[in-house]
Order: C-alpha cells, then structure tokens, then sequence
C-alpha cells in the first residue's frame, strides 16, 4: 500500500478520536475517491502515491470551484465548509511552486525546446508539466508559459 494512503487511514483514524468533524469527513472522501480511482478501468489496481496525488489535487480542484459556487450565490457558510475542506486536502500535496520557481522552470523548458510565439505552447507545455507535477495548478502553469512566449 502507498505511504501517503497509509497517511490518510492514520489520519482518518486520529480524526474520528479527537472528533474533528472537518478533517473526518474530508479525509473520509478523499480515501473514498482513492478507492474509486482505484477500481475505476478494467481491472482495479494500488495507486502509486503520485497516482493519489492527482486524485488529490483534482478533489482541490473541485472544492475551490463549489466554494466559488456558494460564494456567488451568497451561502457563505457552505461556501467556507469547502475551503475548510480543501485546506485539509492540501496538506496532503506536496509544496506549491513560487511563481519565481515556475518561472524558472518555463524559462528553462523555452530555452530547452527553442520555441517562440504562442503557437509553440503545446510544445512548451510537454515539457513543463512533468516538472511540476502536482506542485503548481494546470491553470498557472499554462499563464507563465503563455506570458513567457508571448514576451519572447
């Protein structure tokens, strides 16, 4: 079994003692959505910690969103459950990148590939992304690289 599922069963068991009901409940789903990431295909399969990661980062993804949600249609207190939420989602990823540290990345990758102009951005991106593998949103990454040859 992976460390960090280990690390969420741990930690599913200390939140149900100490009765933290945020942590509980969001460790809760997110094992959960382990467990079905891992019988999702044709065969079910142990996640690799990485494969975890991007479980994750996509359930980040998705509390950032229905916070917005809520936020807009004026639930604040539904609202701020889901970013409760996903401060405790995020503890389990690995540090996010500075913008300085991913401008250094995407620098490298654009002097690495010798691309220019927006129309090299796949390209660029390829590069990119296994660099900053869980450590910097697809969105922000996307941003940097487009600035970068958009600047030349």
């Amino acid at each position: 079994m992976s460390a960090l599922k280990d690390k969420l069963k741990a930690d599913l068991t200390a939140s149900l003692k100490s009765r933290d009901e945020v942590r509980l409940r969001t460790v809760r789903m997110a094992l959960a959505a382990v467990n079905v990431a891992e019988v999702a295909g044709k065969a079910a399969r142990e996640l690799t910690d990485d494969e975890i990661i991007k479980v994750l980062t996509s359930e980040v993804k998705k509390r950032r969103d229905a916070a917005e949600a809520f936020a807009n249609a004026g639930r604040a207190e539904q609202a701020q459950a889901e970013l409760d939420e996903q401060a405790v989602l995020e503890e389990y990823l690995p540090a996010q990148l500075s913008d300085e540290e991913l401008a250094l990345i995407v620098e490298a990758a654009v002097a690495e590939t010798g691309a220019s102009g927006p129309q090299a951005m796949g390209q660029v991106m390829k590069v990119v992304n296994p660099r900053v593998a869980g450590r910097a949103e697809g969105g922000r990454v996307a941003a940097a690289v487009r600035a970068k040859l958009a600047a030349g």
